[in-house]
């Protein structure tokens, strides 16, 4: 094979390595759900069950943290490193809270490499109240 011919492989190769890469970088983004009743219950404590995906949890690539705001102040976060993984591909993490006045809750999980898919987001009410 000739070098200019070489060239031209690799170059195609490498192309076609870039593409299916940039492709599933929107796979490899950290995402949230948040699980919990949009009413409190009694006594107005509400349980909130956030679930965390992401498809590869190792040392080079992973989901790096994930914060829950109520009302814009953060009121739990969760910070992994190379050393510090999380345990699964999808893991949960709950966060209790007093629910006394409707509260715009919101989670969001962050991919060292790809970054995040974006916050969830519900509104919770007091026992008693609709939205």
């Amino acid at each position: 094979m000739h070098r200019h011919s070489m060239k031209v492989v690799l170059s195609l190769i490498m192309a076609a390595v870039l593409l299916l890469a940039a492709g599933s970088a929107e796979a490899n983004k950290s995402s949230v759900a948040i699980d919990t009743p949009v009413l409190a219950g009694t006594g107005g404590k509400v349980v909130l069950k956030i679930t965390v995906s992401h498809s590869g949890n190792n040392f080079m690539h992973h989901t790096d943290w994930v914060r829950v705001r109520a009302d814009g102040k953060e009121i739990a976060r969760w910070d992994f490193s190379w050393r510090n993984l999380p345990e699964n591909a999808i893991f949960t993490r709950e966060v209790t809270l007093d629910v006394s006045a409707p509260l715009a809750i919101e989670a969001e999980a962050d991919c060292n490499l790809h970054g995040s898919k974006g916050p969830a987001k519900i509104t919770l009410s007091p026992p008693g109240k609709t939205q």
